[in-house]
């Protein structure tokens, strides 16, 4: 199938300003409910779009993370922990309201922290950010009806490690159902990306939590597993690497804490003859250039049947071929930037392997900036699975497309790959969805769709994608001692 060149369209530039990020020279810890200069080396956040340094970070050392340790546990035991579900629904939602209120400042700060596009931090990461406290303020007196046993208590103190590519998010999915039954909480945020963490201390004193109810540790991994291994935490949350899981998986072996882990995953967007193939197009693109493929639940692998596959891929060539990559801060901007340099060596290592193993590549014909850390959406076809670029997860705007001839063959595919975080379906059957459904080996498994988030569905996966789920009343269940 040949599909016309796309049409050149001129976009007046529509630049968000940065001003509104209300960036400050440097930032500190929050530790018993104030900011204090951490003893740690201090580090310096970059904007990934430009390569400037937007602040100096001062970063915990290992005695303040005992000191946030022992702050969390004296607020569970004498304040949070005794505290009404009712009382601490008033101080989520007031979170939650504030995250609105601060909306714009959060998504541009997010933005030039990670280098995702505006129109991304502000339509998507910022509001489910708030949906999620929102969400969790309303389970907080209600508990014992969420048919976890008939006394449900916190655990304790958690000890929270999330990743860079959706730093707020992440930090929201984390710290909110910890509020919501009764833990507190000593979180670290990725060494990358720690602006807007640190920002949610200042909505925390806003709020007037209490202090000690959340603290907030930047820094390195050594931090991150200081705070996995201290004695007095109760329950480690993690989400990140399959690597480093495994590594926080033994650390925790042999202890009474509680461990859920939200890992890398490597998802199959399965297409059939009879898909609605725009649609899914539009589904396949926002499964894996989103957030510059920096999504571990991304549709990565591409299973479609024989007889579409050619105009299929043509469609999917023209479609992408009209993404706008560029400044993250302009509205127009489809593709932002990969977060760091490390992640763009890895992301072109792998491209490269495909290349040579013999797969056939296409790239978007975009225009890269001359300073940053961009990389071109790129589409392998001729895939097979015996390549790096089918079984290991690139995290960056690459797809890998295979085919199939019969379903069996499309779910014994799919599920060729030690990971199980999520999957796709496209198909007009009904049935061959709930079929597809019932056999993939994955946690989430959209239908006719991709990347659709809801704070009251539970997400999490299999294998070595980790385990546990968050969101959602399941969700719950992982800070409680019923």
């Amino acid at each position: 199938m040949t599909v016309p060149n796309p049409p050149v369209w001129e976009y007046a530039p529509a630049p968000e300003s940065r001003d509104i990020a209300n960036l400050k020279p440097g930032y500190r810890p929050f530790v018993d409910g104030e900011f204090v200069e951490g003893s740690g080396e201090p580090l310096k956040s970059i904007n990934p779009a430009t390569e400037e340094v937007l602040a100096e970070v001062s970063t915990a050392s290992m005695s303040d993370v005992d000191i946030a340790v022992r702050a969390a546990r004296r607020a569970h035991d004498e304040v949070w922990g005794p505290m009404s579900g009712t009382e601490r629904a008033k101080y989520l939602f007031r979170i939650a309201r504030l995250i609105q209120e601060r909306a714009r400042e959060l998504a541009v700060l997010e933005t030039l922290d990670n280098g995702k596009p505006i129109k991304e931090s502000r339509d998507a990461d910022i509001p489910t950010a708030a949906a999620h406290f929102f969400y969790h303020a309303g389970w907080a007196d209600k508990l014992e009806y969420a048919g976890l046993g008939p006394d449900p208590r916190p655990l304790g103190v958690a000890g929270q490690v999330i990743p860079w590519n959706f730093p707020l998010l992440m930090l929201a999915w984390k710290i909110a159902p910890a509020l919501a039954t009764g833990n507190t909480v000593v979180l670290k945020p990725a060494e990358t990306t720690p602006l807007t963490a640190l920002v949610f201390g200042e909505i925390c004193q806003q709020a007037e939590l209490p202090p000690g109810v959340v603290n907030i540790l930047p820094g390195a991994g050594d931090i991150g597993a200081a705070v996995v291994e201290h004695p007095g935490v109760d329950k480690v949350a993690f989400t990140g690497s399959t690597e480093v899981g495994k590594i926080i998986q033994r650390a925790v072996a042999g202890t009474p804490k509680r461990l859920t882990l939200e890992l890398g995953g490597k998802a199959a967007n399965v297409v059939f003859d009879d898909a609605p193939l725009d649609q899914a197009v539009e589904g396949i693109v926002n499964g894996i250039f989103f957030n510059q493929g920096h999504v571990c639940c991304a549709g990565s692998r591409l299973l479609v049947q024989e007889s579409v596959a050619e105009e299929l891929l043509a469609k999917l060539r023209y479609r992408v071929s009209t993404l706008r990559l560029g400044d993250p801060l302009d509205k127009n901007t489809d593709v932002g930037a990969i977060n760091s340099r490390e992640q763009l060596t890895r992301i072109r290592e792998l491209v490269e392997s495909g290349d040579s193993e013999g797969a056939r590549r296409w790239t978007s014909p975009c225009a890269l900036p001359e300073r940053g850390f961009f990389f071109a959406p790129t589409v392998f076809s001729d895939v097979h699975q015996s390549m790096r670029i089918a079984r290991e997860e690139i995290f960056g705007p690459v797809l890998s497309v295979l085919t199939f001839r019969t379903p069996d063959e499309a779910v014994a595919r799919a599920n060729n790959t030690p990971y199980g975080l999520s999957a796709g379906i496209w198909t007009e059957k009904g049935s061959r969805i709930l079929w597809m459904a019932d056999r993939l080996r994955a946690g989430v498994v959209w239908a006719n769709t991709f990347n659709r988030f809801d704070p009251a569905a539970p997400f999490g996966g299999y294998r070595e994608s980790g385990f546990g789920r968050e969101g959602g009343r399941a969700g719950l269940e992982a800070y409680l001692d019923a």
